[in-house]
């Protein structure tokens, strides 16, 4: 089997982060061949970056088993999804004037670094669908997690009247065919979110329709004993924030809150992060900071690799694809 990949930054990738970038992604390959299991976290834009186009293969391939994002990530793989020859690329997006961005702003075009994503066709297009899924499961007194919405939705096969980019490209569909387990902490911060806000404002909307960040913190509390066993569960965070911090706190509040103690450390731990290493922080701590509260073994095979998460991401994905 070719192994273009592993060649080339085995090859060049010796030193320094490169070499921590290796090092990463033979410990995740080992990892899963030892029968462990894999979160992915995703905080940043990496949906918009179209980190779709391999994360869904990894999907597919069983390389993750459960995923923590924002709300962002969640809803900008289903907008790229469905809006795609609409993004706008500004490739001079550090030398924009004031001016220029309210031009942007004006012409609905929502700036994310260089892509801007088009309100019209990507935000308002998913809202006609969703709105009717969170009414429907209102009048039958249902209520569901942001990402179970999401995966009816994509199921239910509204949005392919919608398709720009090729199905295999999206995570999210990926993710909902598999029935991956997912969760979002924080979603209220994002535009489903803020869109669900004004329906309850205006009262069409109950809040009790969407479940909260505490059941997803139950959930997840749920899912981590029942997967823990044997190798573990390991933990590779892209970016930090939110999206990295709430899961990994489940582990310390099992043990600690539950008084489960026979509650197994996080197995594998690698964040990629272009933030600076320092004390005073969640992204730019260093791993070992994480044994102090519980969440990580002495023994936990550790991983930092400080670089952009949209450059390392696909070629540690790809390497993973390749080995495993």
């Amino acid at each position: 089997m070719s192994k273009p990949i592993t060649e080339f930054i085995e090859k060049y990738y010796l030193h320094f982060n490169s070499a921590a970038l290796v090092d990463a992604s033979k410990g995740y390959v080992a990892h899963l061949k030892d029968g462990g299991k894999m979160m992915i976290t995703l905080a940043g834009a990496m949906s918009t970056a179209e980190i779709g186009k391999i994360l869904a293969e990894m999907i597919r391939e069983d390389k993750v088993h459960i995923i923590s994002c924002t709300g962002a990530n969640l809803e900008e793989d289903l907008m790229n999804l469905v809006a795609h020859s609409h993004y706008k690329r500004v490739p001079n997006y550090r030398d924009l004037t004031p001016q220029e961005e309210w031009d942007l702003m004006e012409k609905g075009l929502n700036r994310v670094t260089d892509t801007c994503i088009p309100e019209e066709e990507a935000f308002r297009r998913l809202q006609e669908h969703i709105v009717k899924i969170w009414k429907d499961a209102e009048a039958k007194g249902e209520r569901f997690f942001p990402h179970e919405y999401m995966y009816k939705m994509i199921l239910s096969g509204v949005l392919e009247q919608y398709y720009e980019i090729p199905r295999e490209n999206s995570w999210m569909i990926a993710a909902a065919e598999k029935n991956l387990p997912i969760v979002v902490p924080g979603w209220e911060d994002s535009t489903m979110g803020n869109i669900f806000s004004s329906y309850c404002i205006k009262g069409e909307l109950k809040p009790s329709t969407v479940k909260s960040g505490i059941e997803y913190m139950m959930y997840l509390a749920d899912w981590y004993p029942k997967n823990s066993g044997g190798k573990g569960v390991g933990f590779f965070q892209v970016g930090g924030g939110i999206a990295g911090d709430f899961p990994i706190c489940v582990v310390p509040m099992l043990y600690q809150d539950m008084e489960m103690t026979d509650t197994p450390f996080w197995s594998y731990f690698c964040q990629i992060s272009d933030s600076t290493t320092s004390y005073g922080s969640y992204s730019g701590a260093v791993p070992n900071e994480k044994i102090t509260w519980g969440k990580l073994d002495i023994t936990t095979p550790k991983f930092i690799v400080e670089s952009d998460a949209t450059i390392c991401a696909p070629l540690m994905f790809s390497y993973i694809l390749e080995n495993s």
